[in-house]
């Protein structure tokens, strides 16, 4: 079986697939159509060479992803056109006027923002407080940050529980798992169809829940060594030293993808079976989508191996939408 460099990541009602020098978002509308962007993308590890070294490859990929992610959700919602238009608040009209910059742009880098207050809020200071309460009943200072890495967690598992709960998320999970069958259906050297991709697993080692579940596991063991300070100090050498973790954990999770060890088919089971609650089996529809992003984003797979599984009969009905700026 082949390795692929190729990755995605559901969006709303449709999925993003990224190839090494592409990306491309399909999107079902409500018409039945299938609707899709396609635009290049850059890495800041191109212009600096240094980048690409182990560690910091991952921690320029972490931030890069986070970005990406939240922008691809955006252009989902365009794409699908939902008729509900979003409408700027006069802070944001404000901020755009004052910056000089696109309406678009400011509310994009307001999500980014807002989405990385509330994962800090969650899975930093939560942690953090709750492990205090505790600590005048550990003596071990290891012991205390060990517990709080164990409270973060539970935290994340309680969190991806209950989100998974939720209908309209659960349709997102769909098309997470049509993304992880194709991409199976690729590298297993199989042309592109949806009976082809229908038979594979909706999970995958290189998922990004399972390289959070990664990311979770690192900090514990990085954080249990840092000694105890007041609150304010805790909170922010974790995030200090997210980048690190992020980093050490993008390489666990790149080496386990390209290895079929049994050590390493070990160390990413719990992740695997994580990927139960944020993956769903989709429908035949769902899987046509993720193909078609696929396709899109692979363009030439030079350096893949042979290119004859990435050909498409041609039967899907799409629109071809411009990248948004």
């Amino acid at each position: 079986m082949k390795k692929s460099t190729i990755g995605g990541q559901a969006v709303m009602e449709g999925v993003m697939m990224k190839a090494p020098n592409c990306m491309a978002i399909a999107v079902r509308r409500p018409d039945g159509s299938i609707t899709v962007t396609k635009q290049t993308t850059v890495t800041v590890k191109d212009k600096y060479p240094i980048l690409k070294l182990p560690v910091l490859r991952g921690m320029i990929t972490f931030a890069e992803t986070m970005v990406m992610g939240v922008k691809s959700l955006m252009t989902s919602a365009e794409l699908f056109g939902d008729d509900e238009e979003y409408k700027p608040s006069k802070f944001e009209v404000f901020l755009a006027e004052k910056l000089g910059k696109n309406i678009e742009d400011v509310v994009l880098n307001m999500a980014l923002v807002l989405a990385v207050v509330f994962a800090v809020g969650l899975f930093v200071l939560l942690p953090a407080f709750l492990s205090g309460l505790i600590r005048p009943w550990i003596g071990s200072t290891v012991a205390a940050n060990f517990l709080e890495g164990v409270i973060r967690l539970c935290i994340f598992l309680i969190y991806i529980t209950l989100v998974s709960k939720m209908k309209d998320i659960r349709r997102v999970f769909e098309y997470h798992g049509a993304e992880h069958k194709t991409i199976h259906c690729y590298e297993h050297d199989e042309e592109l169809t949806v009976e082809n991709a229908r038979k594979y697993s909706t999970l995958h080692p290189r998922c990004g829940t399972a390289f959070l579940l990664i990311v979770m596991v690192i900090s514990i063991v990085v954080f249990s060594f840092m000694g105890w300070q007041n609150i304010f100090i805790r909170v922010l050498t974790r995030l200090l030293l997210l980048p690190l973790v992020a980093g050490l954990s993008y390489e666990v999770t790149r080496f386990a993808g390209k290895s079929d060890a049994k050590f390493m088919r070990i160390v990413m089971y719990p992740g695997m079976m994580l990927q139960k609650l944020t993956t769903r089996e989709p429908d035949d529809q769902q899987l046509e989508v993720a193909i078609r992003a696929f396709l899109e984003a692979a363009g030439d797979l030079s350096g893949e191996g042979d290119n004859s599984a990435a050909r498409s009969d041609g039967c899907f009905e799409c629109r071809t939408a411009a990248a948004s700026k």
